[in-house]
């Protein structure tokens, strides 16, 4: 099964996130605004996205109700690992390379990167 979240999906899940649960129709709305989608295209994407394990639906009085069937931080954590064993041959520290040499990193970034690989250290070691 295809997990990977593609963009027009994020953009969806990102409604879902904000807002939880909504109709067809609601975000139908919303998406239209954002980004001139159609309901017949929202309407595919929810289907496609259930098939794939993203979206939850439940039955409601009036109309389904729609659920994110993962949280932001369950979707970072797969796509991030995806783009490592993809791109950075499951490497970490090449990924980290890479965004520390095309970024100026302020001092307060620096020191959250010092205190995450800290952790990482204690965690492992303890």
């Amino acid at each position: 099964m295809d997990r990977q979240i593609y963009a027009g999906e994020w953009k969806l899940l990102e409604r879902l996130w904000e807002e939880s649960p909504q109709t067809l129709m609601q975000l139908v709305r919303t998406l239209s605004k954002e980004v001139g989608w159609s309901k017949s295209t929202v309407a595919t994407m929810v289907r496609r996205m259930e098939a794939k394990g993203l979206l939850r639906i439940e039955e409601g009085e009036k109309a389904r109700r729609i659920y994110p069937a993962l949280t932001r931080e369950e979707a970072v954590a797969s796509e991030t690992g995806t783009l490592i064993d993809k791109v950075f041959r499951g490497r970490p520290g090449l990924l980290m390379a890479s965004l520390i040499e095309r970024s100026e990193l302020t001092q307060q970034e620096i020191d959250e990167l010092y205190a995450m690989l800290k952790r990482a250290e204690e965690e492992r070691d303890g």
